[in-house]
């Protein structure tokens, strides 16, 4: 018996279609713009504001990029960079309106104002944006300091402040506990599940950017007590400074190589030397470090632009391919495999393996918005 076909036309129609403007849709759907509405998607928020400040440190404009988790459930990410612009945009709006409110808006579009950088999307800042009840900006640009804060993702209105000869960017914000909740707390909203950013997930991933960016100097750690703002409270636009907390300062001077000693710091090394290269080409720069422990597991990790692509990609793909490849051909050239020994199976050679692989590339692609897979080909 065939089944009868249901009459539609009452059900889908021009009706039916609805157009989703500015950030509206990343409040809709934000797992397609960071991945979860848990745990990971909460710290995702911190990745991409402390992707912006890594990426003015690799183009050289910074010095120290600084993260300090508040005890109200807020972030505070801070560098020395040059500020986000704050002059009068071609829309008609202040340039730092148009980042923060505007998907697919930033410089990492601009070869000539980011040779390289890790947020290449345009869509980083002003998706933490939308998905936070208030976001404060504090800005160091064009001699003077200047202040924005947006309310549910909507401006308040840039003031001008005091004079000043420094620049740079802080960015506070609070992200929306109705929108994101860890699984283990309470169905009720409220800012205390948007408290449980893990310190030691937080740290990783900045150690990570570090080590992916020897030389530059990070600041992480520290507590800033301050009451929060109540869920939809408007205060006018005004800025409220925390008190100054505790901060650790970790240095990562010979990057790689620091990581790779982290990795093996509790494992018995074979060889007491890391090894470590890099290389240049037009558009691109590779770096990798290595050392083999005791162990019988292998510890690769990746990065792209300084990104951490959990997921592996090219990259990986590559280093394994020509690891195997060089090691069998230094064991038969040094005649410790004859010639009708097999040769050494990858799984083999990287036993016991800790290794870190960094390339940095003008144009990357990555497979999926968390960008945990780089996909540029070969």
């Amino acid at each position: 018996m065939a089944a009868q076909k249901k009459k539609a036309q009452d059900e889908y129609g021009a009706a039916s279609i609805t157009i989703l403007e500015g950030l509206e849709a990343v409040r809709k759907r934000p797992g397609m713009y960071i991945g979860s509405t848990g745990e990971r998607g909460l710290h995702h928020l911190i990745w991409e504001v402390v992707d912006n400040a890594v990426d003015e440190a690799m183009a050289g404009y910074a010095a120290t990029v600084s993260v300090v988790l508040l005890e109200d459930g807020g972030v505070e990410v801070a560098d020395d960079g040059r500020g986000i612009p704050v002059a009068m945009h071609a829309s008609g709006i202040p340039t730092v309106d148009v980042v923060m409110t505007q998907l697919h808006a930033g410089g990492k579009f601009d070869s000539d104002a980011y040779a390289i950088s890790g947020g290449l999307h345009g869509v980083g800042v002003s998706v933490v944006n939308a998905l936070s009840t208030r976001l404060e900006v504090e800005i160091k640009r064009d001699g003077h300091e200047w202040s924005q804060v947006y309310e549910k993702s909507e401006p308040m209105g840039l003031k001008q402040g005091a004079p000043t000869k420094k620049t740079g960017t802080t960015v506070r914000f609070w992200a929306d506990p109705n929108v994101l909740r860890p699984p283990s707390t309470t169905s009720k909203p409220s800012h205390d599940g948007c408290r449980r950013w893990r310190f030691s997930t937080r740290a990783h991933h900045q150690s990570d950017r570090s080590a992916g960016d020897p030389g530059r100097g990070r600041r992480r750690g520290g507590q800033r007590r301050r009451r929060g703002p109540k869920v939809g409270q408007r205060e006018g636009g005004r800025i409220r400074r925390p008190a100054q907390g505790q901060e650790a300062y970790l240095p990562l001077s010979r990057g790689l190589v620091d990581f790779v000693k982290h990795i093996n710091r509790t494992k018995n090394a074979i060889h007491s030397s890391i090894v470590d290269f890099s290389g240049k080409g037009p558009g691109h720069e590779v770096e990798i470090a290595m050392q083999w422990n005791a162990g019988y597991s292998e510890s690769v990790h990746t990065f792209a632009n300084t990104i951490n692509t959990h997921e592996g990609g090219t990259h990986e793909e590559g280093f394994r391919s020509a690891l195997t490849s060089v090691v069998n051909k230094y064991a038969k050239d040094r005649k410790l495999l004859k010639e009708k020994d097999p040769n050494l199976t990858g799984d083999d050679i990287r036993e016991g393996l800790a290794a870190v692989i960094s390339v940095k590339v003008s144009e990357p692609q990555f497979e999926a918005r968390p960008r945990r897979n780089w996909a540029t080909p070969r």
